[in-house]
C-alpha cells in the first residue's frame, strides 16, 4: 500500500517561499497612507488652481488683474459671498490668515487640513494634512506651497512637497 501526501521537507520549504514573497511585496502595500497623503495634496494642488483662475476671472472683468496688493486698499473680488483680496488678479497670499480664507475660493474643509500663513517667507503659505506639522527650517516634505503671483503676466506657483507623506 503506497501513501499519498507531502512530506514534512516540502511543507518547510512551501512555508518558506511563501514567507519569502510576503516580505518582498509586503513593503509595496505598507506605506499606502503616505501615498494616500501625496494623492490628496495634488488634489489640493489642482483645487488651489482652479480657484485662482476663478479669481483671477472674475478680477479680469472687474479690470483689476493688473494692480498689485496695497494693503487696506487691496483690490477684492467676491467669491461665494466672501471677500477675496488680489495681487495682480489672482488670490493673495499675505491676506489669507487661516484655512477659512482659501476656503470661499478653493474649497478645501477646515477638518483637513492646516494652514501657515506667510511661511517660508511673505506672499506665500503652505498647506499641510491634519497631524503634519509645517517646519521651513527642518525641511518639511509633505504639503503645498501657494506663492502669490509677481507680475501682470505671472500666475500664482503651486507647488507639492509629497517625499515625506
Amino acid at each position: 500500500m503506497q501513501q499519498r501526501g507531502f512530506t514534512l521537507i516540502e511543507l518547510i520549504i512551501v512555508i518558506v517561499i511563501l514567507g519569502i514573497l510576503a516580505v518582498t511585496a509586503a513593503p509595496r502595500f505598507i506605506d499606502l497612507q503616505g501615498d494616500a497623503r501625496g494623492a490628496t495634496l495634488q488634489g489640493v494642488k489642482a483645487a488651489l488652481q482652479g480657484g485662482s483662475q476663478l479669481v483671477y476671472a472674475k478680477s479680469a472683468i472687474a479690470g483689476e488683474q493688473k494692480i498689485e496688493f496695497a494693503g487696506t486698499d487691496a483690490p477684492a473680488v467676491n467669491i461665494n459671498g466672501s471677500s477675496v483680496a488680489t495681487t495682480y488678479g489672482y488670490p493673495d497670499a499675505d491676506s489669507v490668515a487661516d484655512i477659512d480664507g482659501i476656503a470661499p475660493w478653493a474649497d478645501l474643509s477646515d477638518a483637513e487640513w492646516t494652514l501657515t500663513a506667510d511661511t517660508p517667507s511673505a506672499g506665500s503659505f503652505v498647506i499641510t494634512p491634519e497631524g503634519v506639522t509645517y517646519n521651513a527650517t527642518a525641511g518639511s516634505e509633505c504639503f503645498v506651497r501657494y506663492d502669490e503671483a509677481t507680475g501682470e503676466n505671472a500666475g500664482p506657483t503651486i507647488t507639492v512637497e509629497a517625499a515625506g507623506c
